[in-house]
C-alpha cells in the first residue's frame, strides 16, 4: 500500500508517517510540501521512514502526482486563524481550492482513499450542547470557512471506488519533529517554562476539545484502512481532552510546578468556544480512539521545550510561530503575498 501525504513536512506529517509505518507494516510513506516550514533548497528528513519525498506546491499538483498511491493524505493548509487573517486570498486558495483540485486528480489518478484534515474549528461559536456532525455550521475565521468549502465540495467526489473521509480535528497538541508553538496547549507549556507563568489572553471561559498529534496518527490510520461508507464526515477527539482555556492553564501550572497563571479577566469575549460530541468517532472507530495520557503529553512536551535554544528569543516572536515564519519570508522575498516561492 502507497499512501501520500500532502504537507508531510508540517506539524502534523512526521508523527502520521511514523505511526502509520509502525502500524501498517509493508506499506510505503511519501511526502510532498512546500517547505515552507524547512526553506525551499532544504534536504529531504533523514527519517527513513519516507520512501519518497519532494518539493511542490498543493496548487500545483496534477493527477501524474498521484498515480500509484493507494490513498492520499491532504495535511496541507495555511494552518490557523492569524495566518488565515493575514493571507485570507490564499488560505481560501490553498485550504479549499487546491485541496478540491487534489482530490479530483487523485480520483481520476485511481486512488481509492482520501482523507482530509478537517477541523472542529467550523463549529464557531457553540452552544451549551455538545455539537455533532449534523449541526449547523457556524466558522467565524477565514481557516474555518476554508475547511466547511472543502468538506461541501468533497462531497460531490465520493465514489464506492473513491472513498473519503472528513476528520474535524479537536485543536491539535503535543510533541513533534516540527514544533509548533502557535497552539494553545504547545503554547502554555513553552511560556510557562520560559517565564515561570502562563499568561490567558481571553478571559478563560472558551471552551477548547484538544487531541494529541499521536492520536490524531491514529484516527488517520483508521481513515486509510476502514470500511462503510463512501463519505464520512466525523468530529475526532474526545470528551476527556475538552477543557474551558483558563482551566486547562491551571493544570498545566500543576503538572510542571511553579507556574503561575494571569487570566485577562477584561478581554472580550472569545466567540470562538465550542464543545464537541464525538460519540460518532468512537461509534466507528473503537480501535483507534485516542489513547494518549494528559501528564504524559505535557511531561514530553516540557523536555521538547527545554531542549530548544531560544536565545533572547520570547516565545511568541519564534520560529516556533507559524505566522511569524511566513511574515519573515515574504518581507524577505522569498515567498509572494499568495505564499508561492519566488524563485525556482
Amino acid at each position: 500500500m502507497n499512501i501520500l501525504l500532502v504537507g508531510h513536512r508540517g506539524y502534523i506529517g512526521p508523527v502520521v508517517a511514523t505511526h502509520l509505518t509502525r502500524a501498517l507494516p509493508g506499506i510505503a510513506v511519501h511526502g510532498i510540501d512546500a517547505n515552507w516550514f524547512t526553506g525551499s533548497e532544504a534536504a529531504p528528513f533523514p527519517d527513513p521512514v519516507f520512501a519518497s519525498q519532494r518539493r511542490a506546491d498543493v496548487r500545483d499538483l496534477t493527477e501524474a502526482d498521484f498515480k500509484g498511491m493507494d490513498a492520499v493524505v491532504a495535511l496541507a493548509a495555511v494552518s490557523n486563524d492569524p495566518i488565515g487573517k493575514e493571507f485570507e486570498d490564499a488560505t481560501a486558495d490553498i485550504n479549499s481550492a487546491a485541496v478540491l483540485k487534489a482530490a479530483r486528480a487523485a480520483r481520476a489518478a485511481g486512488v481509492r482513499r482520501f482523507v482530509f484534515a478537517s477541523s472542529c474549528s467550523m463549529y464557531g461559536a457553540g452552544s451549551d450542547s455538545l455539537r455533532k456532525e449534523t449541526d449547523t455550521l457556524n466558522p467565524l475565521t477565514a481557516y474555518a470557512k476554508s475547511k466547511v468549502a472543502t468538506e461541501e465540495g468533497l462531497r460531490g467526489l465520493a465514489t464506492d471506488e473513491f472513498m473519503i473521509t472528513s476528520l474535524r480535528f479537536a485543536t491539535a497538541c503535543g510533541a513533534s519533529p516540527m514544533l509548533r508553538l502557535d497552539l494553545v496547549l504547545n503554547d502554555f507549556v513553552a511560556t510557562a517554562l520560559r517565564t515561570g507563568k502562563i499568561e490567558v489572553l481571553s478571559d478563560g471561559s472558551p471552551w477548547r476539545p484538544l487531541i494529541h498529534v499521536e492520536d490524531m496518527s491514529r484516527a488517520i490510520e483508521w481513515a486509510v484502512t476502514r470500511a462503510g461508507d463512501s463519505m464520512v464526515e466525523v468530529n475526532v477527539g474526545s470528551q476527556a481532552w475538552t477543557w474551558q482555556v483558563g482551566q486547562l492553564a491551571r493544570e498545566v501550572a500543576e503538572l510542571l510546578g511553579g507556574v503561575a497563571v494571569e487570566i485577562n479577566t477584561n478581554a472580550a469575549p472569545d466567540k470562538r468556544s465550542y464543545r464537541v460530541d464525538f460519540a460518532r468517532f468512537a461509534a466507528l472507530a473503537p480501535n483507534h480512539q485516542p489513547q494518549k495520557d494528559f501528564a504524559t503529553a505535557v511531561r514530553e512536551l516540557a523536555e521538547e521545550v527545554r531542549a530548544i535554544d531560544f536565545g533572547a528569543e520570547a516565545i511568541r516572536e519564534s520560529r516556533f510561530i507559524r505566522l511569524n515564519v511566513l511574515r519573515g519570508l515574504v518581507q524577505n522575498g522569498k515567498l509572494d503575498g499568495e505564499l508561492r516561492w519566488t524563485s525556482a
